[in-house]
């Protein structure tokens, strides 16, 4: 799960490295091939982003796994979308099938938990449609801002693993 390059456009633009405004946070798994490509013709563009969201760029959503996905929520994330191909053009053939079944399995052990769903979307596009990527991260800021903190319990640093 590597992160976006910070000397990347696209990272310059959406504040990778810079501290979430209002303590929110938003983690952006975004395919290589369509959305990161969305994503940096925005950057091209300079069409802003809000600072909230990390973008993460992944091969294919296809390697999106809900552990990826339930890993960045526990870790302090308040939202995580998965942004993609359009679905029937995924470069990997059915990655992005793979990666909408994985979003609503987390989505449905949200629910499970007590937690609001919304916390976790997908999102498709093709590289050519950059103004789509904008509204998938504005939107998906705009649910994560009208949602309360999620709770997180204190887990003491022996549990953790340090010593």
């Amino acid at each position: 799960m590597a992160a976006a390059p910070a000397a990347s456009a696209a990272g310059r633009e959406t504040g990778v490295g810079q501290p979430a405004v209002a303590g929110r946070s938003v983690v952006a798994f975004c395919c290589r091939e369509c959305a990161y490509a969305a994503a940096d013709a925005s950057a091209n563009a300079r069409t802003s982003l809000p600072p909230t969201v990390r973008l993460v760029l992944m091969p294919c959503t296809g390697r999106v796994s809900p552990l990826h996905l339930l890993s960045a929520l526990a870790e302090g994330a308040d939202g995580v979308m998965v942004a993609g191909c359009l679905e029937g053009q995924c470069h990997y053939r059915e990655g992005n099938f793979n990666a909408i079944d994985r979003v609503a399995f987390v989505q449905r052990l949200l629910k499970s938990v007590g937690v609001a769903p919304e916390r976790c979307r997908m999102f498709t596009m093709s590289a050519g449609e950059p103004p789509k990527f904008v509204a998938a991260v504005k939107e998906m800021d705009r649910v994560i801002g009208g949602l309360p903190p999620l709770e997180r319990s204190a887990v003491p640093a022996v549990a953790r693993g340090a010593a």
